[in-house]
């Protein structure tokens, strides 16, 4: 059977609330720091998704997302690189469209079904903007999901699939656009969401023979909370069989959105629970999956949503965010100089240390060096290290500094010496952290970032934050 073997999330530490000054908002949203984007958290999700699996199985990559840093270049190469899948795979990249998740989990799904891959990881990650204060910005959120697709093992079976394509102008954005633009309110509900999402469900359930009772949980794609629960009761579902769409905590995560609906049914569903999920944009994708024998609580991801959302952080100013989203800048920006492009040779050189995050173990007496060097500094072999991914390695601060005249977009800049359990040391930036929260011995581990964009390339490197672990109260649930 062909299904979901595996699944992950990731949502940013950050979310503008009640509390924060200038949001005038009692809905909390998911904000991703000044240095995610949809690669690094897709990377996140990717990361929580495959914590207990082989990677090496990995046949192929699908990167998903409406927000991709580039307009040319691979982004699903990028994250392959930084999860260390093999280079023999096959890697695609969906984009444009706000069911590109959906999109993307049904080209694992029929490359699986095909045989001609046995494994494929499908990361799904959004960072849309709408206009400072507007109904967008605060209706959407930050966020990524992360599924396995297999022919084996799987968790939740593959139980059929229809989709619908409709041209329809109701939400777009076009290169140089900073922000999403929308139709008219009425004219998008009427004859967008509400005309089309009926009919792909209506045509779902004839092909498959399903009755809307069949139905345990239904991941349902909506532009915010009001429409959500119009929808669905315009649907015929009842309230207990509609997953809950975390519009007041994280919000509308474009083409995450149904995905990360989808994982959220997995951490609660028991065997044979039918999962909908219903994407929408230009059309609508309606995937159906049946939790198996194998959904237990071993099956559930480190953290998954439900992790994620209890390890939150409201940001104390909405100028804050404003900052990191570039709505405006810092008074001193123009008295520094350019930074420097970065070598694109040396980033293609160096990609198993930077992005890979390699270290070295020797052979001979088991020290672990970062960067990884042809002398053992230990026992003084030469050329008997032997290549150790850090990225996932639990840490612990060792010591740090404080910069307040870096010009760093979060002063001040920490510039943290982290020691990975086991040996192994690498000094580097901190990020996602709170002043009063940084001490020496504190645990961490390593976030995949983007250092800076110059030139158009986003150079990618590995900074510390603070380890992040779901209460336990969450994980007892």
């Amino acid at each position: 059977m062909v299904g979901i073997a595996a699944y992950g999330a990731y949502i940013p530490r950050y979310r503008l609330g009640a509390e924060t000054v200038g949001w005038n908002s009692r809905q909390e949203r998911a904000v991703a720091n000044f240095d995610e984007d949809s690669v690094t958290m897709a990377v996140a999700a990717g990361s929580d998704c495959l914590a207990r699996r082989d990677r090496s199985l990995i046949d192929g990559i699908v990167f998903a997302s409406t927000t991709p840093p580039y307009a040319e270049k691979q982004c699903a190469a990028i994250v392959a690189a930084a999860l260390d899948l093999r280079n023999d795979i096959f890697a695609v990249d969906v984009a444009n469209v706000l069911r590109a998740g959906t999109n993307a989990l049904l080209t694992a799904v029929d490359a699986v079904a095909s045989g001609r891959v046995r494994q494929v990881l499908v990361v799904v990650a959004d960072s849309r903007q709408g206009p400072p204060r507007g109904e967008t910005e605060r209706a959407s959120g930050d966020g990524a999901a992360a599924f396995v697709i297999a022919d084996q093992g799987v968790v939740a079976e593959h139980v059929g699939s229809h989709s619908v394509t409709d041209n329809m102008l109701d939400a777009w954005r076009s290169p140089g656009d900073p922000f999403v633009r929308t139709w008219e309110d009425r004219f998008a509900t009427e004859e967008g969401i509400e005309r089309i999402v009926p009919g792909a469900v209506s045509g779902y359930c004839q092909r498959t023979g399903t009755a809307l009772s069949d139905v345990a949980k239904l991941a349902l794609y909506a532009p915010d909370a009001r429409r959500h629960s119009r929808l669905a009761r315009q649907l015929g579902f009842a309230d207990n069989q509609v997953q809950n769409p975390l519009f007041g905590s994280i919000g509308n995560t474009g083409a995450a959105f149904a995905p990360m609906l989808l994982a959220s049914t997995l951490e609660t569903a028991a065997p044979n629970d039918l999962l909908l999920t219903v994407s929408y944009g230009d059309g609508s994708d309606v995937v159906g999956f049946r939790a198996t024998a194998a959904i237990t609580h071993a099956s559930r991801p480190t953290m998954g949503v439900s992790g994620w959302l209890e390890t939150k952080r409201i940001l104390g100013h909405y100028e804050t965010y404003a900052r990191w989203r570039e709505v405006w800048t810092l008074d001193d920006a123009s008295r520094r100089p350019a930074a420097a492009s970065p070598s694109v040779s040396a980033l293609w050189r160096e990609e198993d240390k930077n992005v890979r995050l390699y270290g070295a173990r020797c052979r001979n007496c088991g020290y672990v060096q970062y960067p990884a060097q042809r002398v053992c500094v230990e026992c003084r072999k030469i050329d008997q290290g032997e290549p150790l991914r850090l990225s996932e390695t639990p840490a612990e601060l060792f010591t740090y500094s404080m910069d307040y005249i870096a010009g760093a977009v979060d002063t001040p800049l920490v510039v943290a010496v982290v020691d990975f359990e086991g040996g192994g040391r690498v000094l580097c930036m901190m990020t996602d952290r709170e002043l009063d929260e940084v001490r020496i011995g504190m645990p961490v581990e390593m976030s995949f970032r983007k250092l800076r964009v110059v030139n158009g390339i986003h150079n990618y490197y590995w900074k510390a934050i603070p380890r992040r672990t779901p209460h336990p109260a969450a994980v007892a649930a």
